[in-house]
């Protein structure tokens, strides 16, 4: 029998990759009774039932075959109907939007239609730890700009005009952040907004949790000018503002000729997002307004319930303005990031992410989440009293 060689049997391009930050400490947490997690983005609320029902009904139904590529008109019709209706951009069902296996599918797609090998990303940081490595899997370069606490996590315009160079090819942002909860301005994604006209760049707009915001306005990026719209990709879905994480459904919109390309590559490659999930989904658009309105109230008192708890500890935490992340300053205890989020599970088993999982900026924070019950979180700040009392 001929011996294995060590020849490097993975592509240096996935063998380089780091192993994702925030998967580590629900590892460990896994072997852990009692464990409160602040760790993992994703609400604890079921699906609404008129959502769920709509997805039954859709396999009692029969539909369990292939839809278009593209995904079901009615979907895609009921997508660009929410959007001109909630921030007033028009997209054209036909031709501009695609149904897709969640934004992370979308997120894929996207990048590997725009990008050839060496082209550069410029990502605000610290973000979602996805942005970096679907930029290296599409052959780009990602270019991290770090945003800053004095800024609230607002990206500064003039470090991303610092950070452009002849490879650059697109700006990527996302707003409402994940992991800070920061929420930018309409001021400074005008902005961004101009960089991208000056120098004829591309951009990418996350807005997964565009309707998870809290005494504060969503500004849609493509909304900000017809010609703003013609260069702009925009990703978003149903998992965060529905609680439909697990149906993986979200859909990307933009110009006619880069979501042609997007669907070439979705046709290859998943052939079209599940047709459960659809059905679901546009119930969702037609029904769900009041269920994500009470979602955002319940997040609402928690997140001022572990704002001002992390604050009292000492744990400086700037107000998060949207999705479900509290972004806290760790410098009091001592520690540094990593050292505090494995001290704090396995002394206290409570479970939050090293800030430098997120990229650079996110050094010296750590992330934690309050998608998840009202009791838990002040049970968790119980917990983390004692640690600071130790530790602080």
């Amino acid at each position: 029998m001929q011996e294995v060689t060590n020849v490097q049997r993975l592509s240096k391009r996935v063998a380089g990759l780091k192993p994702s930050g925030i998967r580590k400490f629900f590892d460990i947490a896994a072997t852990m009774k009692d464990v409160i997690s602040l760790g993992i983005g994703e609400p604890d609320f079921t699906t609404p039932k008129p959502i769920l029902d709509a997805g039954i009904r859709s396999l009692q139904n029969g539909e369990t075959h292939y839809t278009s590529n593209w995904g079901k008109m009615e979907l895609r019709q009921a997508i660009a109907d929410n959007l001109q209706k909630l921030y007033g951009v028009k997209y054209d069902p036909a031709t501009e939007v695609v149904a897709t296996v969640g934004v992370s599918e979308a997120l894929y797609l996207t990048f590997t239609a725009i990008l050839d090998p060496g082209d550069e990303v410029i990502i605000p940081t610290p973000c979602f730890v996805s942005y970096q490595a679907e930029v290296i899997l599409a052959g780009g370069v990602p270019v991290e700009v770090p945003a800053r606490l004095e800024n609230q996590f607002m990206i500064d315009p003039a470090d991303i005009r610092k950070a452009i160079t002849p490879r650059t090819k697109c700006i990527f942002i996302g707003y409402p952040s994940n992991p800070t909860g920061a929420v930018a301005t309409r001021e400074v994604m005008l902005e961004i907004a101009k960089i991208a006209e000056e120098r004829d760049l591309l951009v990418v707009s996350d807005e997964i949790y565009d309707r998870l915001v809290y005494d504060f306005d969503h500004v849609c990026f493509p909304s900000l000018g017809e010609s703003l719209k013609q260069r702009t990709v925009l990703l978003g879905g149903f998992s965060k503002d529905y609680a439909m994480t697990g149906w993986r459904i979200g859909y990307a919109c933009g110009p006619a000729d880069i979501i042609q390309g997007l669907v070439r590559i979705h046709q290859y490659t998943i052939m079209s997002a599940p047709t459960t999930a659809q059905d679901a989904a546009l119930e969702a658009l037609k029904s769900g307004n009041s269920y994500v309105e009470e979602m955002v109230a319940e997040y609402n008192r928690r997140r001022k319930l572990l704002v001002a708890g992390l604050n009292r500890l000492g744990l400086s935490t700037f107000e998060p303005r949207g999705a479900f992340y509290t972004f806290p300053n760790i410098k009091a205890s001592g520690m540094d990031d990593e050292t505090f989020a494995e001290s704090l599970l396995k002394e206290e088993g409570v479970a939050v992410v090293p800030g430098n999982a997120f990229g650079p900026g996110g050094d010296g924070f750590v992330r934690a989440c309050y998608a998840t019950e009202y009791s838990k979180i002040e049970e968790a700040l119980h917990r983390m009293e004692r640690f600071m009392s130790r530790h602080g």
